[in-house]
């Protein structure tokens, strides 16, 4: 997870064009980076859906939303 809000060090991190990040709760500093960088977008488990994830060429899923999305899902 980010410490701080930092658009340059998200992108240096994520190394994808057009990603899904999927965090478990609505993390603030991972939703203010992403906010400014063209083609990446932020979800919860509660908010994802099919059309989201296939129209994305990454899709980063943190452990904790894995975990939900289990439990949701399956």
């Amino acid at each position: 997870m980010l410490r701080q809000r930092k658009c340059r060090k998200f992108l240096q991190n994520l190394k994808a064009e057009k990603a899904l990040v999927i965090t478990a709760t609505d993390d603030k500093n991972v939703i203010l980076s992403a906010r400014n960088i063209t083609d990446v977008q932020t979800a919860t488990p509660s908010t994802i859906n099919v059309y989201d994830v296939m129209n994305h060429n990454t899709v980063i899923v943190t452990k904790d939303a894995v975990a939900s999305i289990e439990e949701v899902y399956a």
